[in-house]
C-alpha cells in the first residue's frame, strides 16, 4: 500500500499579528505599481482576504513566523492598517509548493467565473470594483464566448486560450471550422491571435460566416502565409519542448536558490565572501533576489 500523502499545512489556521510575520522578500516599488498589485488590493478592500497567508514558525524567535506565501497580500494589509491576519501554518519550511505550483486562470475560465458571480447576484459594478477594471471590461469578459460553439469552447476551456481578438476571429467561421481551429491551436500549443489569423486565412470560403475573409486577413500574401505557417510550427515545437523541461528546471533553480540563501545565512561564510570575493557575494545575492519567490502574491 502506498504511503499516505503528508498534509502541507495544519488544518486549523490561526490569527497572527502582522508584526510577527517576517517576509522572505520585500515587495518592490515597481510591483506596487503593477496591474496585479492594484487588482489584488482592490479585491482585498472589496471582499476581504480570500486566500490565507502561509507561514512557518521560526523556532526560538519570540513567536515569529517566516512568510512562505502571500507577500503582496501582506503588503496590502499593512497599507490598509491591519494589525493581524488569518494564516495557515505550513508543516515544512519550503516555499516551492506555494509559489511555483500556481494554476493560472484562463480567459475562458475567467468568463465562466464572472457568469457564475452574476448568476449569484453579484452586480457587474461590484465585480468591476473588486477587480479594479471598468464595467465595460466586465461586460466584454461576460460576452467573451458569444458566437463560439460549445465544442470549440470545450477544447479551449482549460488552455491559455486566444485573447479577445483571437476569439473574435473564431467567430468569423462556422462551428465545424471553429472546432478544427481550436484543435489545431491545442495541437500546436499556440493560442495567439496571430495564429488564429493564420488559420482563418487558410479557411475555405464556404466555411466563413460572411462568405469572405476580413480585410485584415485578405492582405496576407500566399508566400507570407506559407512563411508564417512554417515559423509558427517551429515556434510551437520549441514552446512544447520548453514546457516539458520548465517544471524540472524551475525545481532545480528553487533548490539552488534555497542552498545559496542558507549559505549566506552562515555568518562566517558571508564574512569570508565579503572580504575576499566581494563580486561573487554580490552575484549570489542578485541570484537570490531575482529568483526567490518570483511570484510573490
Amino acid at each position: 500500500m502506498a504511503d499516505a500523502v503528508k498534509i502541507a499545512f495544519h488544518p486549523d489556521g490561526i490569527m497572527v499579528a502582522i508584526t510577527k510575520i517576517l517576509p522572505l522578500k520585500q515587495v518592490s516599488g515597481d510591483t506596487k505599481h503593477s496591474r496585479l498589485y492594484v487588482r489584488i488590493a482592490a479585491s482585498v478592500r472589496e471582499v476581504g482576504l480570500i486566500e490565507p497567508l502561509v507561514i512557518y514558525p521560526k523556532g526560538g524567535k519570540n513567536g515569529q513566523y517566516s512568510l512562505l506565501d502571500g507577500h503582496i497580500r501582506l503588503e496590502i494589509l499593512k497599507d490598509m492598517g491591519q494589525t493581524e491576519v488569518f494564516c495557515l501554518v505550513a508543516t515544512e519550511d519550503e516555499a516551492y509548493t506555494y509559489n511555483h505550483k500556481v494554476s493560472v486562470v484562463s480567459p475562458i475560465q475567467e468568463h465562466f467565473m464572472i457568469l457564475k458571480a452574476i448568476e449569484n447576484g453579484v452586480s457587474e459594478e461590484r465585480l468591476a470594483k473588486a477587480l479594479a477594471v471598468d464595467v465595460s471590461s466586465i461586460r466584454q469578459k461576460r460576452d467573451l464566448l458569444n458566437g463560439i460553439c460549445p465544442e470549440a469552447v470545450e477544447v479551449l476551456k482549460d488552455k491559455q486560450a486566444p485573447s479577445r481578438d483571437g476569439l473574435r476571429l473564431l467567430r468569423r467561421v462556422k462551428p465545424m471550422r471553429q472546432i478544427e481551429m481550436a484543435q489545431l491551436m491545442a495541437a500546436a500549443s499556440n493560442y495567439s491571435a496571430a495564429y488564429a489569423k493564420l488559420l482563418l486565412a487558410a479557411t475555405p470560403a464556404d466555411q466563413l460566416v460572411e462568405g469572405e475573409l476580413p480585410a485584415e486577413v485578405r492582405q496576407i500574401k500566399p508566400e507570407d502565409l506559407a512563411r508564417m505557417e512554417r515559423e509558427l510550427n517551429s515556434l510551437g515545437r520549441d514552446l512544447k519542448m520548453r514546457e516539458e523541461t520548465y517544471g524540472k528546471n524551475m525545481l532545480h533553480l528553487v533548490m539552488v536558490t534555497a542552498y545559496l540563501r542558507k549559505l549566506l545565512g552562515n555568518t562566517a561564510v558571508a564574512k569570508h565572501l565579503s572580504n575576499h570575493h566581494c563580486e561573487l557575494a554580490s552575484q549570489i545575492r542578485q541570484i537570490i533576489e531575482s529568483t526567490t519567490l518570483s511570484n510573490p502574491i
